[in-house]
C-alpha cells in the first residue's frame, strides 16, 4: 500500500522558506544530485537513517537541510564527505513504496552554509547559518540576464529534452538570482559545476559563469544538429539502418580523432607496398587503392574493393620455395612411401634431373591413370615431399560450373576467386605442386564447360598469364607442377588429353599386394586401431587368404580395410579382458577365418565351364581388369541370333561376326553338324551380370570359343582365359590393357592367358613374377585360340587331328 503524505498548504510551505532558520537542522546527504535555491527537487530515501529522519521531520516542521556529497560512490557519507553549502528544503509532499523506501518533493529554500556538526547518530544534524546573495544592481547585472535569457531560449529551441514552457518561464523572471537557480537546475550540468554555481553568492560572478556555459552547451547543441545535417543529407530511405554509424562517424571527424577506414587501407597499401607485383597488377592495385580511400565505409563497393585488395595481398606474387633436387633423396622417399611402380619413379627422377640441369624448364603436366586405390595420390604428397614443395589437393570431380575454376566476377554478390587461386592463397607458395583429382569426371552444362577452363590451367604456353575472374589481372601458373589423376581417359576431352603426359598405373598382383600390407597397411591399422607391434602379427598365410577370399580389386583399397576390420576385433578382445594381451596375437590363415567369417570371393572358373557353351573372357574396367563369363545356348529355331547382358552394340557386332566366322566354317569345326542346324536352332548368347554395362571388340574370341563349345558339345577348359578381336576370316587382332586383365586372371586362379600375337611386346610391363606364374599363348588365327581352350580339334573320321604348334610367351 502506498502511503501519500502531504502538507495542509503547499504555498505556506513556498513562503515559510523565508522565516528565520531554527538553531540547528537535520541534514540529508545527496549522493547524487545537487539542490539549489527556490526549486523543486524529487528524492529517492532509502538508507535507513534518512528515512528516519525524513520521518522525524514530517513529524516536526518538515524543514530539513540538503547537502550534496563530493564522492556519489560514498555510501553512507559522514561529515568529512559533504560540501559545506547546502540548501534548506520544507518537504512538500511523501509516497511511501512497497519495497520500504520513500519518494519525497522537497521545496528548496536558502542557501546555507554549515558551521558545526551537532550530532551523527541517528543521522547527521548540524547548525547552519544562512548564506544570502550579493547583489548590486548595474548595466552589467542587466546585460548578463538578458544574454542569459536569449542563449537559454535558444537551447530550449534546440534541446529536445527541454520544455518550451521554459521560455515563458524564464521571460517572466525579474529576479537575477532566482534566473540562475532555475537555468542551473534545468540544464543538465556535471554535479560539480552545479555545486560551484550554488556556493557562488556573488550573482553577477555567477551569471557571468552561467553565461560561459550556455555557451558550452549552445555550441554542442548546435554541433549534433549539424551532424544530424550532414548525416541525414547521405542517407536515403533504405539507408536508415546505418544512421547511428554515421552520427558516430561525424562526430569522430568533428572532433578530429583517428579514422578507422584511413587505418586499414593505410595497412593495405603498406602491405600491398612490401609485395613484388607486376606492373600491370601494380597499376590496377593503385587504382583500387585511391577508390577505397575516397569512399565512405558505408558505401556498398567499399567493402567490395577491400576484400579484392585482401585477396591481392594474400596471393604468393613473389614468395617461392627451393626445389630439392638431390636425385638420391628423392628416390628414397619414393621408395620409403611406394612399393614398386618403377615407371612412374623414374618419370619422376627424370624431372628432377631435368630441372638440376636447367632450372628454367617448363615441366609436362603428369596424368596417372588407374583403377581406385593403387596410390595415385599418395604418389603426388610423396612427389612432393620430395621436391620440398607445398603440396595441395584439388578435386575435380563432380565440377559442373566454369567458375570453380575461374572465380565469379565481382560484380556478384558473395564472388570469390576459383579453386586454382584459393589453393595458391592456402599453399603460400607461387611453385606448389597442385593435384588434380578425378579429373575424368568433370561435367558440362549451362553454366560452362570445366573441362574448356581447364585447358588454360594445363596449357604450359598459356597458363604463365593465367586470369581469374574474380581477381581480373594475371597471375603465373608456369612454376607450379600439376599432376591430374583419373579411372579412365575415355570421358577427357581430346584437347586436355593432349596437353597431358599419361602414365598408366595398373593394379597390383598378389605378390605385390602382399609386400604392400607388410611394408605399410598392416602398421597402419595397428597404430590406427590403438593396438601395438608387440601385441598382435599376421604371417604370410593370413595375409594371402585376405587378398585371394576376401578382397577382388586392382588396388589395396579393400585389402587395408579388411585388414583393419582384423585389428579391431582383436582390439576388442583385448578391451574386454585385462586392456593388455597376456601373449602376442598371431593372426594367421584359419585367425582370419575365424574373425572375417566364410570367404566372399572363390573361383568361378572350375563352376561355371563344366558345361559346354560356357568360356571366360578378360575385361578391361575403369577400376581394374576382371574376368568375363560368355554363355551359348540353343533351342530349335529359324536361325535367330539373340543376344543379352546389357551390351554395346561393338560387343554385339562382335558376337554376329563371332556366328558368322562359325557358321562359315562349321564342316571343319564340327564335322557331321550341316550348315541346316543352324537354320533350324536359335542361338543365345548371354553375358552374366546383367545389371553392369558390358561394350567394347575384345570379346571376340571369347565369344567365338563359347559358340564352337555348344555346337562340339566340348567344354572349355577351366584355367584358361581369353581375350582378342575377332574378323569374319578368324585372325585374332589387338586389345588394350593386357596387364590388367592378366591381373585378373591371376586374381582368379586362372593359369593360362590367350592373347593377340600383336600384343606380346605388352607383356614387358607385367611383373617377372607374375609372367612365371602365367602361361600366355599368344595366336593369330581363331584356330589357335580353339585348339588350346578345346585341345585337339576332332578329324572327320572322328579322330583328333594332331595338335598346331603354341607360342609361348617370351620371358
Amino acid at each position: 500500500m502506498i502511503e501519500i503524505a502531504g502538507s495542509g498548504d503547499e504555498r505556506e510551505v513556498a513562503v515559510g522558506a523565508q522565516r528565520l532558520l531554527p538553531a540547528t537542522l537535520p541534514v540529508l546527504p545527496l549522493r547524487e544530485a545537487v539542490p539549489l535555491p527556490d526549486t523543486l527537487l524529487p528524492l529517492a530515501v532509502g538508507q535507513e537513517r534518512s528515512i528516519q529522519l525524513v520521518n522525524d521531520v514530517l513529524a516536526g516542521d518538515r524543514t530539513l537541510v540538503m547537502v550534496a556529497s563530493k564522492n556519489p560512490e560514498i555510501e553512507s557519507p559522514g561529515p568529512d564527505d559533504l560540501h559545506d553549502v547546502g540548501v534548506v528544503g520544507s518537504i512538500a509532499r511523501m509516497l511511501k513504496v512497497p519495497d520500504g523506501t520513500l519518494r519525497i518533493l522537497v521545496q528548496g529554500g536558502q542557501r546555507v552554509r554549515i558551521k558545526r556538526w551537532v550530532r551523527e547518530t541517528p543521522y547527521l544534524v548540524a547548525e547552519v547559518e544562512e548564506l544570502p546573495d550579493e547583489l548590486l544592481e548595474s548595466a552589467e547585472l542587466t546585460a548578463l540576464m538578458r544574454n542569459v535569457q536569449e542563449t537559454f531560449t535558444n537551447i530550449v529551441e534546440s534541446a529536445p529534452y527541454l520544455p518550451e514552457e521554459l521560455q515563458l518561464a524564464v521571460a517572466n523572471i525579474d529576479d537575477p538570482s532566482a534566473l540562475s537557480h532555475l537555468i542551473a537546475g534545468s540544464l543538465r550540468l556535471k554535479p560539480e559545476e552545479r555545486q560551484e554555481l550554488l556556493e557562488e553568492v556573488d550573482v553577477v560572478r555567477r551569471l557571468r559563469r552561467l553565461v560561459e556555459i550556455l555557451a558550452r552547451e549552445l555550441e554542442v547543441i548546435s554541433i549534433g544538429t549539424r551532424i544530424q545535417t550532414q548525416v541525414q543529407s547521405e542517407l536515403d530511405k533504405t539507408q536508415r539502418e546505418y544512421v547511428l554509424r554515421q552520427q558516430l562517424e561525424a562526430i569522430r571527424r568533428e572532433l578530429g580523432e583517428f579514422d578507422e577506414s584511413a587505418a586499414e587501407a593505410g595497412e593495405l597499401r603498406e602491405q600491398l607496398e612490401q609485395i613484388m607485383l607486376p606492373e600491370d597488377v601494380r597499376r590496377q592495385v593503385d587504382r583500387e587503392l585511391k577508390r577505397l580511400e575516397s569512399l565512405p565505409p558505408q558505401a556498398a563497393e567499399h567493402s567490395v574493393i577491400r576484400t579484392w585488395l585482401e585477396w591481392i595481398a594474400s596471393l604468393p606474387w613473389d614468395n617461392s620455395t627451393e626445389d630439392n633436387l638431390d636425385l638420391a633423396h628423392a628416390r628414397s622417399v619414393l621408395d620409403e612411401d611406394h612399393y614398386d611402380i618403377e615407371q612412374v619413379k623414374d618419370r619422376i627422377l627424370e624431372f628432377l634431373a631435368v630441372r638440376k640441369l636447367k632450372p628454367d624448364a617448363r615441366g609436362s603436366i603428369l596424368c596417372f591413370v588407374g583403377p581406385p586405390g593403387v596410390g595415385k595420390t599418395s604418389l603426388g604428397r610423396s612427389i612432393a615431399r620430395a621436391l620440398g614443395r607445398a603440396f595441395e589437393r584439388i578435386s575435380a570431380g563432380g565440377m559442373r560450373d566454369e567458375a570453380e575454376i575461374r572465380g565469379h566476377r565481382r560484380t556478384y554478390i558473395g564472388a570469390m576467386p576459383g579453386t586454382i587461386i584459393r589453393a595458391l592463397r592456402d599453399a603460400g607458395s607461387n611453385n606448389p605442386l597442385f593435384m588434380i583429382d578425378e579429373i575424368d569426371k568433370m561435367g558440362a552444362d549451362y553454366r560452362g564447360d570445366v573441362a574448356s577452363a581447364m585447358l588454360e590451367v594445363l596449357d604450359p604456353e598459356q597458363n604463365s598469364s593465367f586470369r581469374d575472374h574474380y581477381l581480373d589481372v594475371p597471375f603465373d601458373l608456369s612454376n607450379v607442377m600439376f599432376i591430374t589423376t583419373a579411372n579412365t581417359l575415355d570421358t577427357v576431352p581430346g584437347p586436355l588429353r593432349d596437353r597431358m603426359e599419361v602414365i598408366a598405373l595398373a593394379g597390383y598382383t598378389e605378390e605385390e599386394k602382399l609386400e604392400i600390407a607388410k611394408r605399410y597397411l598392416v602398421p597402419r591399422q595397428i597404430e590406427r586401431n590403438g593396438l601395438k607391434k608387440s601385441w598382435i602379427s599376421f604371417n604370410a598365410p593370413a595375409l594371402r587368404a585376405i587378398i585371394s577370399d576376401y578382397t577382388r580389386e586392382a588396388g589395396v583399397r579393400w585389402l587395408e580395410r579388411e585388414i583393419g576390420g582384423v585389428c579391431r576385433k582383436v582390439a576388442r578382445e583385448i578391451a574386454e579382458s585385462d586392456g593388455r594381451p597376456r601373449t602376442k596375437v598371431l593372426i594367421s590363415e584359419q585367425r582370419v577365418r575365424e574373425l572375417l567369417g566364410k570367404p566372399r570371393f572363390v573361383p568361378e572358373a572350375r563352376r561355371r565351364t563344366r558345361e559346354p557353351g560356357v568360356a571366360t573372357g578378360l575385361a578391361w574396367t575403369p577400376v581394374g581388369g576382371d574376368v568375363l563369363f560368355i554363355e551359348a545356348t540353343s533351342m530349335p529355331g529359324k536361325g535367330g541370333l539373340l543376344i543379352t547382358g546389357q551390351l554395346g552394340d561393338v560387343m554385339k557386332e562382335s558376337a554376329q561376326a563371332a556366328l558368322s566366322y562359325v557358321r562359315a566354317h562349321v564342316d571343319r569345326l564340327a564335322p557331321g553338324l550341316g550348315a541346316g542346324w543352324f537354320a533350324e536352332n536359335d542361338i543365345h548368347i548371354h553375358v552374366p551380370a546383367g545389371a553392369t554395362p558390358k561394350d567394347g571388340p575384345s570379346a571376340g574370341v571369347t565369344i567365338t570359343t563359347a559358340l564352337v563349345s555348344l555346337i562340339t558339345r566340348h567344354p572349355v577348359r577351366d584355367d584358361v582365359a581369353m581375350t582378342g578381336e575377332v574378323t569374319l576370316t578368324g585372325q585374332v587382332l589387338p586389345i588394350g590393357g593386357l596387364k590388367e586383365k592378366a591381373l585378373a586372371a591371376q586374381r582368379n586362379k586362372i593359369r593360362t592367358v590367350i592373347a593377340p600375337s600383336l600384343n606380346e611386346g605388352d607383356v614387358d610391363e607385367i611383373p617377372e613374377h607374375l609372367r612365371r606364374d602365367l602361361e600366355f599363348v599368344f595366336v593369330d588365327d581363331v584356330a589357335e585360340v580353339l585348339e588350346t581352350a578345346l585341345g585337339p580339334a576332332p578329324s572327320k573320321n572322328g579322330r583328333p587331328q594332331a595338335p598346331r604348334a603354341r607360342r609361348p610367351a617370351r620371358a
